[in-house]
C-alpha cells in the first residue's frame, strides 16, 4: 500500500483529478486539503520576506492537497494514463506534484 499526495497547483484540472480518482475507485477516505504556496505565505506574512512579494507578482498561490492510500504498483500505471488522456502535465510549470510513499501499516474501514 502507499500514501498518494497530489499537490495540484492549478485550480481548473481538480474536478478532472477528482473524476479520475473517483474511475479508478479511490477510497471514499480520501482527505482534499486547502494549501498555499510557501513564497507566498512568506511574502505576504513574514516581513523579513517582503522583498519576495514583488518577485511572486500576483501569481495565484491557492493549492488542493489530495491523499488517499492506493494499492502498489496497480494504481499509478492506470492513474498517469488517465492524466496523460486529459492532457494533465505534472512537468509543467505550476501544475504541482504526485508523490507516493511507501505505507507498511495503515489501519482504517477500507
Amino acid at each position: 500500500m502507499e500514501l498518494l499526495i497530489i499537490i495540484l497547483g492549478k485550480e481548473e484540472y481538480f474536478e478532472t483529478v477528482l473524476s479520475i480518482l473517483a474511475e479508478l475507485e479511490v477510497s471514499d477516505s480520501s482527505t482534499i486539503i486547502e494549501g498555499e504556496k510557501l513564497g507566498q505565505f512568506l511574502a505576504d506574512r513574514v516581513p523579513i520576506f517582503a522583498g519576495l512579494r514583488e518577485m511572486m507578482g500576483q501569481r495565484k498561490t491557492a493549492c488542493k492537497v489530495i491523499m488517499t492510500l492506493v494499492e502498489k504498483n496497480k494504481f499509478m500505471p492506470g492513474f498517469t494514463k488517465l492524466l496523460a488522456e486529459e492532457n494533465i502535465d505534472f512537468t509543467r510549470p505550476d501544475t504541482g506534484a504526485i508523490i507516493t510513499i511507501p505505507v507498511d501499516t495503515a489501519i482504517t474501514s477500507r
